[in-house]
C-alpha cells in the first residue's frame, strides 16, 4: 500500500516535458548580431578556390610520406589541411545562411504550372476575410443567399 504525502496531481508520464517554443519572427537573418550582408562575406569563387587547394593538399599530404619527404613538410601539409578544413567549413556555413536568407520569401517554382500550397493558403485567407467583410456590411445578417 502506498501513501501519498501531497494532494498534487501526478504528472502524465506520456506528456512532452519540453517547454513550448515561441514562434520565430521572419525578419532578416542575423549574423553576429547584425543583418546578414552578402557583399561582406566570401563568395562562391572563394569557396571553390578553397576546395581546390584543399583537394590538392589532401592528395599531397600522404604522398609526401610515400616519397619520404622530410617530416616537417608532411607536418606542415597536415596542419595546412586542418586549417583549410576549418576555413572551408566556415565559408560553407556562411554561404548556406545566404541561401537560406534568400529563400525566406515565398517564390513560385520556375517549372510549376499549378499554384503552391502557400499561394493557395493566402488565397483562401483573403477570400475568407472578404466574405467576413461582406457578412458584416450586409443588412440581412449572417444569412447569405
Amino acid at each position: 500500500m502506498t501513501v501519498r504525502l501531497s494532494d498534487e496531481p501526478r504528472p502524465d508520464p506520456r506528456a512532452d516535458p519540453t517547454p513550448r517554443r515561441r514562434p520565430r519572427d521572419s525578419g532578416p537573418v542575423q549574423y553576429r548580431g547584425a543583418p546578414l550582408e552578402p557583399a561582406r562575406g566570401p563568395g562562391l569563387g572563394c569557396f571553390r578556390i578553397q576546395l581546390v587547394v584543399l583537394a590538392v593538399f589532401l592528395v599531397l599530404t600522404p604522398l609526401t610520406v610515400v616519397w619520404r619527404a622530410p617530416a616537417i613538410v608532411s607536418a606542415a601539409l597536415l596542419i595546412a589541411v586542418l586549417v583549410l578544413l576549418l576555413v572551408t567549413g566556415q565559408t560553407i556555413i556562411f554561404l548556406l545562411r545566404l541561401v537560406a536568407a534568400d529563400r525566406r520569401g515565398r517564390r513560385r517554382p520556375l517549372g510549376s504550372v499549378t499554384k503552391t500550397v502557400g499561394e493557395l493558403e493566402d488565397e483562401g485567407a483573403s477570400t475568407a476575410t472578404s466574405e467576413d467583410a461582406e457578412d458584416r456590411t450586409s443588412s440581412e445578417g449572417p444569412v447569405r443567399q
